[in-house]
């Protein structure tokens, strides 16, 4: 079994590689939060998935680590290949490299269809998952 927040490698490209791992957190009077931490270079990006209105983080009812919205988009954080999903859109947005926090609700259904269509090569670009 693997250790709470231990750092995985996740490689991009030939010069690119971060160090990340996933955690749950929550505080007195805030909501649950999922949360990817992103290292790379000495800069330090959390991707951050406050639970909400529509809006599901690991809690007792999913395993740990999933993130889930009202439209079905969800993702296992602790799977390595969405978690690139999810670096790769924010760099497609100019969002890394970044020091800080980022909304991960807002990169969530660009990574979910990029999973998608990973899974089914045949299938046209951005097209939504499903049937």
């Amino acid at each position: 079994m693997r250790r709470k927040r231990a750092l995985r490698r996740l490689v991009v490209d030939s010069a690119t590689a971060y160090l990340w791992s996933v955690g749950h957190r929550h505080g007195a009077g805030r909501p649950c939060e999922e949360v990817l931490t992103l290292h790379r270079d000495g800069t330090r990006t959390r991707i951050v998935f406050r639970e909400g209105p529509g809006r599901a983080v690991a809690g007792g009812y999913q395993p740990g680590g999933y993130v889930i919205d009202e439209h079905g988009n969800g993702l296992n954080l602790n799977q390595p290949g969405n978690v690139r999903a999810l670096v790769d859109e924010a760099v497609r947005r100019g969002l890394l490299p970044g020091d800080g926090d980022l909304d991960g609700w807002e990169l969530l259904p660009a990574a979910v269809v990029s999973r998608a269509a990973a899974a089914t090569p045949e299938a046209p670009p951005d097209c939504p998952p499903g049937p």
